[in-house]
């Protein structure tokens, strides 16, 4: 008889300081590889999960989604909700599971994503409290050119000045919606709203945009740049321990 399928999806948050990004590769520790690890062992079998794009190595999230499928029958029925205390004791403590919820079965972690956000995080004076979560930047920015630039941003798609290069994706265009700095306790945050996101876009953005609050480049300059189409001419990119993914949408999941 033809087991019976069901997807699930799985909401996620995790502290990527100690992890070599979310996606599984040999001979390193990944969020992926964790979480894979737990679930085959809750649910007494193989499960592999899909994720709705790949966080680099140092990177945080505090939403993030994956699906996975399960065999299911009356011999082995799953309770999702009652799930998440023994998946979670099965984490490091710094992988939490917030959701485990069934979808339909073709339901996509990471094409079906309708937008995503980012968040990236930097502070003026040392604190030993956002080690690895923050960005310690030494000197003084002009927020109001940053983000006029930001403003600047949306104007445009096509994002290959801030790709990684060979990434073999099929398309460097992406729809931006948000993009601005506003002040936190003794530092700035950076909002960033998109419908997909290029390989290191965000952190080259932010870097091309510190540029401007140094006063190293104008906003006609960030214009040159961003329409040569080069990552030679953008800002270098920031650390990734600044970098949190902060929300994924999707047409049928609630909030």
């Amino acid at each position: 008889m033809k087991p019976n399928i069901q997807r699930y999806f799985i909401e996620l948050s995790y502290n990527g300081t100690s992890y070599h990004g979310w996606q599984i590769q040999p001979n390193a520790m990944t969020v992926q590889e964790c979480l894979d690890q737990a679930l085959s062992v809750y649910f007494r079998q193989p499960v592999v999960t899909l994720g709705c794009g790949r966080t680099d190595a140092g990177v945080h999230a505090t939403e993030f989604f994956a699906h996975f499928d399960l065999e299911i029958s009356e011999e082995k029925p799953v309770n999702a909700e009652r799930s998440i205390t023994g998946i979670n004791s099965l984490l490091p403590y710094q992988i939490a599971v917030k959701r485990v919820f069934p979808v339909a079965v073709d339901a996509h972690a990471r094409f079906d994503a309708t937008e995503r956000a980012y968040h990236y995080h930097l502070h003026f004076h040392k604190d030993p409290f956002k080690l690895e979560r923050s960005w310690l930047f030494k000197g003084e920015l002009d927020v109001e050119a940053m983000n006029e630039a930001a403003k600047i941003i949306l104007e445009y798609t096509d994002f290959s000045c801030f790709s990684k290069s060979n990434t073999q994706t099929f398309t460097n265009n992406c729809k931006v919606t948000e993009a601005y700095f506003e002040p936190t306790d003794g530092g700035l945050q950076f909002t960033i709203r998109a419908d997909r996101f290029l390989r290191n876009m965000v952190r080259a953005i932010v870097g091309t945009l510190v540029r401007i609050g140094k006063k190293e480049i104008n906003l006609a300059e960030l214009r040159e740049i961003i329409e040569s189409k080069n990552r030679s001419n953008a800002g270098q990119s920031v650390p990734a321990c600044g970098l949190y993914l902060v929300n994924v949408v999707y047409p049928y999941v609630n909030y």
